[in-house]
């Protein structure tokens, strides 16, 4: 049915129950329906359209004005109801406070709908800044209204939050009861603010903040408009106060549990360094090892912890940690010195662990001094096995009327086996110490290292000489170079020196063969005397590298000069010309004085081998190649490889 079918329907009603004598009967209806305002004129207009008596149009101007109240009172119900609606929904919101801005928010969207605003919004007080600023706003436009901040006494807001009493205006820009500044008339004209209305949020007598509503027409807001927003900035001041007593709340309670975590913090660090102290006791009493204190510390504070030798860790807070006697932090890493008397024994490493607790450092210092003792004692029990292998050592060296079953006992005790093949090495330092204490202490080192080399190879050595002596097992397969070598190497690391070592050929059945020993002994000292005579310091090698010349190069005889003598010419002219003489020479030899064979072993033309030959003689001289000079030039050339081979 259309709009004008409605009306016509309505106005034949009204008429009808006119026209039936009853003058309020229409306006009954009206009401009834929920009509407008405009609507209770019609009764009126009908009647005096028909021509009705004065009487009767009066009584219905009479029952009009009556229907008008009652509708204007019912409208106040209505109203009434809805705000208290409103005020119970945003009091119930409050109640189950988890979100302190949505709660502000519904408020604000509250009082605009109520109030029947174009915008509404909430501003807070700045209690460091002094001024008040937008907290939070519902149909705003305007960025920088949005953002506005005003101090006490500018703008209405302003002037509300520094007087404690709600302000109203019916034009904004035409009052000049507040302080108008640039930045504000300039957001409020963004906005396109005309009538603004503004009461305070108040928590006991002190002002937090502004509640606004505001139209971007003229307007005059009503007494109980004012009365209803000021409810409003009630809950939401009481909002902000629970919100706070909220967040109050929270923060003790955090504090309470952070105090909480550090005491069990503490208990746990306590229970920790008890933990380790009982641990370290018992691996005290168990004669432990360096490797399992690091272990149970590790284990105990829940990170790496390593032993390392004190060459090996950072010089200059291994040097803090040794003068403090502390633990000293090392990038995310901290270092415990084990010394003892002043000497750096190594240091406790405790790795990826920063933010170490002071009891949990002790416990790493504690655990560094166990170390350092275990090391002293370990040291003590070494040296003393030491002595013990080396006067076994001496004894099969010297003594020759031992009783074989009580060498072989001894030897057992040391875990060392007579009865299988063994190697005599003599091993000597070949760099030049300053004086006469720093030579002593290398040979000190040198005899260390090979007394730990040798209980580790379940073998014996002793000093002897000026150098050190060492009796090894030899391993199916290896043979006296290769362990000479080694060795060597081994010893050189270990001390920091080339360290030079010759090696008798294998010997067996010590115990009943105690002359041996000796023999063998003397067989390694000329190997290391030939390889010293050879410019071969720092290498190791074997009787039988060398043969008869073994027999040769025992003493102090010129190796070197014999060599220049009887071949330098040649050795000259290849280090001039870049010529391969040399060579020639050798592989004639080799081949028989053939130069057939030769040519083929150098695979070159035969007439090359021919002019080679012709140019050793003349700087050999004619009869390089009788018997005689034929012997000592195969020798001096034998002489140059070997002396060569340390560089190969």
């Amino acid at each position: 049915m259309s709009r004008d079918h409605v009306q016509s329907a309505e106005r034949s009603d009204v008429a009808a129950a006119a026209s039936a004598g009853d003058a309020s009967a229409p306006f009954l209806e009206l009401l009834a329906r929920g009509a407008s305002a405009d609507a209770y004129e019609q009764p009126v207009l009908l009647a005096r359209a028909e021509g009705w008596p004065a009487e009767q149009v009066a009584a219905l101007e009479q029952a009009k004005l009556t229907a008008l109240r009652v509708r204007a009172e019912l409208e106040g119900r209505r109203r009434r109801e809805a705000e208290l609606s409103a005020l119970f929904e945003t009091a119930h919101d409050l109640a189950g406070l988890r979100d302190l801005d949505a709660v502000l928010q519904a408020i604000v969207q509250r009082a605009r709908s109520l109030l029947g605003t174009d915008v509404a919004y909430l501003s807070l007080n700045d209690p460091v800044r002094g001024d008040t600023y937008m907290r939070v706003t519902e149909g705003s436009v305007a960025a920088r209204f949005q953002q506005l901040r005003l101090g006490m006494g500018e703008g209405l807001g302003g002037l509300v939050a520094q007087t404690a009493r709600p302000y109203v205006t019916d034009d904004y820009f035409q009052d000049d009861r507040f302080q108008h500044t640039h930045a504000i008339d300039g957001g409020v004209r963004d906005e396109g603010l005309v009538a603004i209305l503004g009461v305070p949020l108040m928590l006991g007598h002190h002002v937090i903040g502004v509640l606004y509503a505001a139209d971007r027409r003229a307007r005059v807001f009503e007494r109980e408009q004012i009365a209803l927003l000021g409810s409003f900035a009630a809950l939401a001041a009481a909002a902000i106060d629970t919100a706070n007593l909220l967040t109050e709340t929270r923060s003790a309670l955090a504090d309470l549990e952070r105090a909480n975590e550090i005491i069990r913090d503490r208990s746990g660090v306590i229970e920790r360094a008890s933990d380790v102290h009982d641990r370290l006791a018992e691996l005290v009493l168990r004669g432990g090892g360096v490797h399992d204190v690091a272990a149970a510390v590790s284990e105990v504070l829940d990170s790496t912890v390593e032993f390392t030798e004190a060459a090996a860790a950072p010089a200059q807070a291994l040097e803090v940690s040794r003068a403090e006697g502390h633990a000293v932090r090392h990038a995310e890493d901290w270092i415990a010195a084990v010394a003892a008397g002043g000497e750096l024994l190594g240091a406790l490493v405790l790795r990826g662990h920063p933010g170490l607790d002071p009891v949990d450092q002790r416990t790493l210092e504690r655990a560094a001094m166990v170390t350092s003792l275990l090391l002293l004692a370990r040291r003590s029990a070494a040296e003393a096995e030491q002595r013990v292998r080396g006067e076994l050592l001496d004894d099969l060296l010297d003594a020759r009327d031992r009783d074989p079953r009580l060498l072989r006992e001894r030897a057992s005790r040391l875990h060392a086996d007579l009865d299988a093949v063994h190697v005599v090495l003599a091993a000597r330092l070949d760099g030049a110490a300053a004086d006469a204490d720093q030579e002593a202490a290398a040979r000190r080192r040198l005899w260390s290292a090979a007394s730990h080399l040798a209980a580790t190879r379940h073998g014996l050595a002793a000093a002897r000489e000026g150098g050190t002596v060492l009796l090894l097992p030899l391993e199916p397969g290896d043979t006296a170079t290769e362990l000479a070598r080694r060795t060597a190497r081994h010893l050189g690391t270990a001390v920091y020196e080339a360290v030079t070592v010759g090696a008798s050929a294998p010997v067996e059945d010590l115990a009943a063969n105690p002359d041996a020993v000796a023999a063998a002994y003397e067989e390694g000292r000329r190997c290391l005397d030939a390889l010293r005579l050879l410019g071969r310091a720092g290498d190791g090698a074997a009787a039988e590298d060398f043969g008869f010349l073994g027999l040769l190069l025992a003493g102090d005889r010129d190796i070197a000069g014999f060599v220049d003598r009887t071949i330098g010419q040649v050795v000259a002219y290849d280090e001039r010309r870049g010529t391969d003489l040399v060579r020639t020479l050798d592989s004639y030899f080799a081949c028989g004085m053939s130069p057939a064979r030769t040519k083929d072993e150098l695979h070159v033309h035969v007439n090359t081998v021919a002019q080679r030959l012709e140019r050793v003689g003349r700087l050999l001289g004619d009869d390089w190649q009788s018997p005689a000079r034929a012997l000592e030039i195969q020798l001096a050339l034998r002489l140059h490889r070997l002396s060569g081979s340390a560089q190969h």
